[in-house]
């Protein structure tokens, strides 16, 4: 029953870390204006965002102001990486 949870949990990480990195790539896109003013991707975007946002917001008011470098995404992957080793780790000797 534990390692169902674990690779449930896993599974959730793994999709987090995957938005994340999506959300980061079309920010990119963006930012170097590669995709100009795409609507679908403007609001893929935007839903991102959203979904992310509660959850960087409280790293982000932890970390130092970097410039425009946000950290917290980095943070919050290690973070959730960490739990998950250390949860595995647990439910593993068990």
């Amino acid at each position: 029953m534990l390692i169902t949870l674990y690779q449930i949990l896993e599974m959730l990480t793994s999709v987090f870390v995957m938005l994340i990195i999506i959300q980061f790539i079309i920010g990119l896109l963006f930012a170097f204006n590669v995709v100009g003013r795409n609507e679908f991707l403007m609001s893929f975007y935007e839903g991102i965002n959203r979904l992310l946002d509660p959850v960087l917001r409280p790293i982000r008011n932890l970390l130092p102001q970097t410039g425009m470098i946000d950290f917290s995404p980095l943070v919050l992957i290690i973070l959730m990486n960490v739990i998950l080793i250390v949860l595995g780790n647990i439910i593993y000797s068990l």
